[in-house]
């Protein structure tokens, strides 16, 4: 006698979305609107889908939506250097932003280097990415970024923009940042100030040697090109930089640089030589990372609103997806001057008894 076959397991149904509203006590559309993360949801109404998610172990096929749809829910973001912590920064404002709406960050640290960023926007457009946030790396071509418009892929550069890339923009001042900085080195009597740096090659750095160059100008004093340093954003470039800067038969006494970082370099280098930032020689850096304020003595800098600059560009990518035909759009934050107590007065002027240099509050 043969034995009956025994049935094998069958795969339970998987649970339909009317199904879960019906358990919520809401409409099948209210539950489509919380899992796509919608605004337009009351937050008791999203909690009460949530719990009935849990309860009954509903978990939500986004593959299958985004097919439904043709979008992926996700943004590509590629950034400079995140070593650097004003990048790492940057970048955390961004995800912030996006994640606030429901999408998904695909991150690429492109290193300076355009090849690297040049796969990764390809890699972007074979998963079908919503859209690129970009901060683009030096050497970056015009032509490349343009053809972006072409494909029909939203994009929008950060803190740095790629004249004739024809593409939106959300950055700071950056020329106002220099300007304000070595017009409050001015103020306290200096007049050799050195800048460290400075980088031709992407826009920011063009930009703030231009507002360092404007602010010497408004006070009538002659730029010296010796006392522009070229090099890269780091540590050890600034400590270099000082000892040659102080090596000098006619030595600066003050410093703006491009960066913070570059900035507690110039300070290590400062103490190398026996010196003490912001009594024998003013320090102004640039960004304000978190670690400015912590350094001793802290750092006179100029901070940028890495904050304002990820939602701005989260809303700008998200917008031009929407809607193609917007005209191209830039959002510029206005920088604001911390001073701290590495920037003092010119020995000049400390023999006039100036007022001590006060921390911004």
């Amino acid at each position: 006698m043969s034995r009956p076959r025994k049935t094998p397991p069958q795969r339970p149904a998987r649970l339909t979305l009317r199904e879960l509203a019906t358990h919520a006590g809401v409409s099948r559309a209210t539950v489509s609107l919380v899992l796509r993360k919608s605004p337009l949801v009351a937050e008791k109404t999203r909690l009460r889908v949530r719990e009935s998610m849990d309860a009954l172990g509903y978990v939500y096929n986004r593959g299958a939506a985004n097919f439904r749809t043709q979008r992926t829910q996700t943004v590509g973001v590629a950034m400079n250097e995140l070593v650097n912590p004003y990048f790492s920064e940057l970048t955390a404002a961004v995800e912030r932003a996006l994640v606030k709406v429901g999408r998904t960050v695909f991150l690429s640290n492109s290193s300076e280097d355009p090849a690297v960023q040049d796969g990764f926007i390809a890699t972007m457009r074979e998963y079908n990415a919503e859209g690129l946030i970009i901060c683009p790396t030096q050497g970056s071509k015009p032509r490349t970024l343009r053809r972006l418009l072409e494909f029909g892929m939203p994009c929008v550069l950060i803190s740095r923009y790629v004249p004739g890339s024809g593409l939106d923009y959300a950055g700071n001042d950056h020329r106002l940042g220099l300007f304000l900085s070595t017009q409050h080195l001015v103020a306290l009597g200096h007049r050799r100030i050195a800048l460290v740096g400075a980088n031709e090659l992407i826009s920011t750095g063009v930009e703030r040697r231009e507002g360092y160059e404007q602010a010497l100008a408004a006070s009538g004093i002659a730029v010296d090109r010796e006392l522009i340093f070229e090099g890269p954003p780091t540590r050890s470039f600034g400590a270099e930089a000082v000892k040659k800067l102080i090596a000098m038969r006619d030595p600066p006494t003050a410093s703006v640089c491009f960066n913070d970082v570059i900035a507690f370099g110039v300070m290590l280098g400062l103490r190398q030589l026996g010196l003490e930032p912001g009594r024998d020689f003013a320090v102004a850096g640039c960004d304000d990372i978190a670690e400015a304020a912590l350094w001793t003595p802290a750092l006179t800098t100029v901070a940028v609103d890495t904050l304002g600059m990820g939602e701005a560009a989260a809303r700008l990518v998200l917008e031009r997806g929407a809607d193609f035909s917007l005209p191209r759009r830039q959002v510029v934050l206005s920088p604001r001057l911390i001073v701290r107590a590495s920037s003092g007065p010119s020995r000049a002027r400390r023999g006039k008894r100036a007022a001590p240099v006060l921390a911004a509050p």
